[in-house]
């Protein structure tokens, strides 16, 4: 496995990075062989960046036949606000497009994995890619930027009654208001263009109520956006592998009917994006 660590290179950035896991080609052996790649945004309220949900989740999705990446976005603590961090996912996945070719990435076939808030910034990119005024500030074609899937771990989504509050205040900081809140309430600007979705939530989730999701399902239901949604009787928020691997030393982030998240998006990927 190839690492590296790439500096964000968009305006406005403060210490963004962006760590890839490359898995070896050997191309003398598999042939011209292009894989998935999937981009994970760990959550934290905006105002944090989880490390239980970024390398250790990375690291799985090798197993799935894919490469993976993590992006260390900025956060409300650097002074950063809406739409800093999306700018920087965008330019990541622009990045990871861009170099396709030296990585054996399949161009076609990059997804961005996001938990929580980081959910809420991945679907972000899947609701607004084709935007203009996202192309604007990007100075580049969205095309560029376009992500191929979503996968989306309890995700903050609705800025409404079931908000996680925290994460749209640091989110919009400066900027809060009714208007901008409303636009980013994800399960108001889901439309046909949004990518193929795999989601799961927890229904104990008290900290993002499973309505976010449920509301999400709901809006890519109606416009007719293909997807597999997860819902689990147990297990609160945050619980990234929902194994002893990702728990906090406290250990309450382990439950084994949560723990089959990864297996079954192993399943999603394996029917719809990997054809090694």
């Amino acid at each position: 496995m190839k690492y590296e660590n790439i500096q964000v290179a968009v305006e406005g950035t403060v210490q963004a990075t962006l760590s890839l896991y490359i898995q070896e080609d050997y191309a003398d052996t598999y042939g011209e062989r292009r894989r998935p790649m999937v981009l994970v945004c760990p959550g934290g309220g905006y105002e944090h960046v989880s490390v239980r949900e970024g390398e250790p989740v990375a690291l799985h999705f090798l197993t799935a036949g894919c490469h993976a990446a993590v992006l260390w976005y900025d956060i409300s603590k650097q002074g950063v606000e809406h739409p800093q961090e999306l700018k920087e996912l965008a330019w990541s996945v622009a990045y990871i497009r861009e170099h396709a070719k030296q990585y054996a990435i399949d161009p076609d076939k990059i997804l961005v994995a996001g938990f929580s808030a980081g959910g809420h910034l991945a679907a972000s990119l899947g609701c607004f890619w084709d935007k203009e005024w996202l192309e604007k500030e990007m100075q580049m074609q969205s095309a560029c930027y376009r992500p191929n899937g979503l996968i989306l771990a309890y995700p903050v989504i609705t800025s409404g009654a079931f908000a996680h509050r925290g994460s749209f205040d640091n989110l919009m900081g400066g900027k809060a208001g009714d208007k901008l809140a409303e636009e980013l309430s994800l399960e108001k600007q889901v439309t046909d263009k949004v990518p193929p979705v795999f989601m799961w939530h927890t229904f104990e989730d008290g900290a993002v109520p499973l309505e976010n999701s449920l509301m999400f399902a709901s809006a890519l239901r109606e416009a007719g956006v293909n997807f597999e949604y997860h819902v689990f009787p147990h297990g609160g928020h945050g619980y990234a592998l929902a194994t002893r691997e990702t728990a906090m030393k406290e250990g309450v982030e382990i439950e084994p009917q949560c723990e089959q998240w990864m297996a079954l998006c192993r399943n999603w990927l394996k029917y719809n994006f990997v054809t090694l």
